[in-house]
């Protein structure tokens, strides 16, 4: 499904100083696995989920999606590939505050199909019934809670019915109550086969992995959990 393959990210922030918050990354995630990584803030998560979304490039080494390099892809292409196979929960949810919550989650599905936006607002709605937001469809993002907020986005994510799914820190504002609702949704739906990449400080995410791995200094290893 996911493979990284000797992968170095580099940013030039001058033409003296240098920094790599992804060094010599090499990993292969299956279909229908659950990959937690964690580490702390800088420590190259975000960018190694950056990486594998295609929103940016390495500067060295490959990432791969069902066999497709996505280094040598276009960027039109690479759009393609992310509309087609990639389902994205970020950090903040970046919901249109001037839409409603159907038309924010139809949104993915319209460009996709580009054929207006019936289909797209009928599999939308099937999404929010199913997510427990039949009755907040009309409403617009600004009077969600947190956690009302969060299974939007988790909708949004689903609409085009993604291979995998990437989520960056998809608990951070969470109480302890909705972060449990939350990973378990997240469970049910990588039962039915969705990858699940999830990039995390949280350990107690661990425990919802096939395998955890830890950032360190942009490198990846294997979690070990430490002795308290």
């Amino acid at each position: 499904m996911l493979t990284f393959h000797d992968v170095t990210k580099e940013f030039r922030l001058d033409a003296e100083n240098t920094i790599t918050p992804v060094r010599n990354v090499s990993l292969q995630v299956e279909s229908g696995e659950f990959i937690v990584i964690i580490g702390r803030s800088g420590t190259g998560k975000t960018t190694l989920l950056n990486l594998a979304a295609g929103l940016v490039k390495p500067t060295a080494g490959q990432v791969l999606i069902d066999n497709e390099d996505l280094t040598k892809m276009t960027d039109r292409q690479v759009s393609s590939m992310r509309c087609r196979k990639i389902g994205f929960v970020f950090q903040f949810p970046s919901l249109l505050p001037a839409l409603t919550i159907l038309d924010n989650v139809s949104l993915p599905a319209i460009f996709k199909n580009g054929n207006g936006n019936k289909v797209a607002n009928e599999r939308a709605s099937g999404l929010l019934d199913t997510l427990g937001l039949s009755a907040r469809k009309n409403v617009y993002p600004r009077y969600l809670s947190a956690g009302e907020t969060k299974r939007v986005v988790i909708a949004r994510s689903l609409i085009n019915q993604p291979d995998l799914i990437l989520a960056d820190e998809p608990t951070s504002d969470l109480d302890g109550r909705t972060e449990k609702e939350v990973m378990a949704l997240f469970r049910e739906i990588n039962a039915k086969g969705v990858t699940f990449f999830v990039v995390t400080h949280n350990l107690e995410l661990v425990d919802f992995a096939t395998r955890a791995f830890e950032m360190q200094n942009g490198e990846l290893k294997e979690y070990t959990a430490k002795e308290a």
